[in-house]
């Protein structure tokens, strides 16, 4: 599979073919959905699900959007092309062989409600958890996108998730809100304390997994 990275939470799945665009947000290149033929998303929060982006894309090419049955509302008059996925579930996008995990976003603050998350293993090698730091316990991964930024988040919890994954490599997921000082604090320590082989790439950049 060929991954790239765009800024955010946005990742672009090209495998046999296919393309695969997981949580494609206000954040990040609208032009990573070019040519789609499939959408992951793991909730309904902005900065993982660019409305008007995906609607945009949609006019020109029609592809389902796989995610949390409760994003529907969230998408309005484009909720036909969405498939929901539950917990647990395994099925194809792009043709690429998805399974969903966790259930519910990372609490922020006990007065903001809890709202629907899941986390997606891609052809059983990447795993991108969304909003939620839900280890996907009976099975390797062996690339990891970590959300090493958030206002959910510490660096305590963060750090023990990529522990508790154990990936062969963990590249840094939800960033956008950190500046160069920011970042190059939590490059440093997630480098140094993960066990893993740690990176943050660039936005537009590329890897073969």
């Amino acid at each position: 599979m060929r991954l790239t990275k765009y800024a955010h939470s946005c990742l672009r799945v090209e495998h046999d073919g296919g393309v695969l665009v997981v949580d494609p947000g206000v954040f990040s290149d609208p032009a990573a959905l070019d040519g789609a033929d499939a959408v992951l998303i793991t909730h309904e929060h902005p900065d993982h699900l660019d409305l008007a982006a995906v609607r945009l894309e949609l006019d020109r090419r029609p592809f389902p959007i796989h995610g949390p049955a409760a994003i529907a509302g969230t998408l309005g008059d484009a909720a036909e092309v969405l498939r929901p996925v539950t917990t647990g579930e395994s099925f194809t996008a792009a043709g690429i062989a998805i399974r969903a995990y966790g259930g519910k976003h990372a609490v922020i603050h006990p007065d903001i409600p809890v709202i629907d998350n899941l986390g997606y293993l891609i052809n059983d090698v990447v795993y991108h958890p969304g909003d939620a730091l839900v280890v996907p316990e009976e099975t390797p991964v062996d690339t990891l996108f970590a959300p090493i930024h958030a206002p959910w988040s510490k660096f305590s919890e963060v750090l023990d998730f990529i522990r508790a994954v154990a990936p062969r490599r963990a590249y840094a997921l939800h960033d956008a809100l950190l500046n160069d000082n920011g970042l190059g604090v939590l490059n440093r320590q997630y480098a140094a304390l993960s066990g893993t082989e740690y990176q943050r790439l660039e936005p537009g950049s590329r890897v073969d997994v």
